[in-house]
């Protein structure tokens, strides 16, 4: 059970870039990093691109005005000659800037954590690997969602049997708020969501379903994709060719199946976030409405609903409890767990504690990767006519 003692020395000299005022994301950043003040410490930030603004917001959230920056590359370069500068940068700013900020970050000797998706091609995603390695930098990747403990228990149950081979895995992240063109025009956050230029080649491919691939992932990580097929739509005309829904077929190399929505137009769903795996004695399933639960479906049993932080769970899944099983948890704890897993990494880095890392499950470089190449894999399907393809037959990008 975590208690908010120190896992590493001391708290890492931590900064934004972006997660501003209007930023939808930075709070979920600064709660994640901040809930143990024993992991980082927010001692700088580049976090609007309106200078004046994002140094008024800055110094609301107690950093020095000297440290609220007007650009990343600024900030860099100042705060590398100070002798209390900063260790780790998380980016918080739209997909396009991602990869450029990453690779100034590094060059910098800055740990990185930043948004997903990591980039847009795969082959970007193996130059700041190498670079990273390099640097002998961390790379995480926010997939926030991934620190809800229930599914470490999902994955221990899989890894003892407890379900058998499995067979079917259903995938489904939706909601309605993008459902009507408004959404589009009134909400800036959601403009650049849906401008390739600046998203990418998909749009909720890439800002929801990457999420629910990699939690897939963290429960299952000895299940290969072998091929997929994807069939998107963009019902709203004006996204085009960016999708607001997605169907994605997936064959794994051990026979088994899977299917994946995900959609912004699923008028007047508040939360559909489910995941459900089907073994050959058994099933699983976790819904982020309720994530405080885990449904245990033994066939030819009573259904059993297991309960978030119980001792008849597993112990990996228990590491990461905070507040015990009659208060709720949710998606801001989960954050939380991700953050203080990727201060311990980087302390690990920093000492050289490869066994560590080896052992810490948790959103790397790696992670970020696999969803670029996922993502790349689904448009490609999608533009040849929603046809299967071969996930091993990687596309190649252009690094920049």
């Amino acid at each position: 059970m975590l208690n908010g003692e120190k896992k590493i020395a001391r708290p890492l000299r931590w900064g934004m870039v972006g997660g501003g005022r209007l930023g939808q994301v930075g709070y979920k950043h600064r709660i994640g990093a901040l809930r143990d003040n024993t992991a980082f410490t927010l001692v700088a930030g580049a976090f609007d691109i309106d200078p004046e603004r994002g140094k008024d917001f800055g110094v609301n959230l107690g950093v020095d005005e000297s440290r609220c920056y007007e650009n990343y590359q600024t900030m860099f370069a100042q705060e590398a000659e100070k002798e209390d500068g900063l260790e780790v940068v998380s980016i918080a700013t739209p997909n396009g800037t991602h990869y450029e900020i990453t690779k100034a970050a590094l060059e910098a000797g800055l740990h990185v954590i930043c948004e997903k998706p990591l980039f847009f091609t795969s082959a970007e995603g193996e130059e700041i690997k190498a670079l990273a390695e390099e640097k002998g930098k961390i790379v995480g990747v926010t997939y926030g969602f991934s620190g809800n403990q229930l599914l470490l228990q999902m994955r221990a149950m899989i890894e003892q049997g407890k379900i058998g081979d499995i067979r079917v895995v259903e995938l489904q992240y939706t909601h309605g708020f993008s459902s009507t063109e408004d959404a589009d025009k009134f909400n800036d956050a959601q403009k650049w969501r849906v401008d390739p230029k600046i998203a990418g080649p998909t749009f909720v491919l890439g800002d929801l379903s990457t999420h629910t691939y990699y939690m897939s992932k963290l429960i299952m990580p000895d299940m290969k994709i072998e091929k997929l097929l994807c069939d998107r739509q963009s019902f709203i005309s004006s996204r085009a060719p960016l999708e607001d829904n997605a169907f994605v077929m997936m064959h794994y190399e051990n026979g088994a199946v899977g299917r994946l929505w995900t959609s912004s137009v699923n008028a007047g769903c508040m939360d559909g976030h489910r995941i459900r795996i089907v073994g050959s004695k058994a099933s699983l399933e976790w819904w982020d409405s309720k994530p405080s639960e885990l449904r245990y479906e033994v066939q030819g049993e009573p259904v059993q609903t297991l309960i978030r932080a119980m001792p008849y769970l597993d112990e990996q899944c228990n590491a990461d409890e905070r507040l015990g099983a009659l208060h709720m948890e949710g998606l801001s704890d989960a954050w939380s767990n991700i953050y203080l897993k990727f201060a311990v990494a980087i302390d690990a880095k920093n000492r050289g504690d490869e066994e560590t890392l080896h052992s810490l499950v948790y959103p790397d470089i790696d992670a970020g990767i696999d969803g670029i190449r996922w993502l790349e894999n689904c448009v490609r399907s999608a533009e040849n006519g929603s046809a299967w393809v071969d996930f091993s037959d990687q596309p190649v990008g252009s690094a920049k």
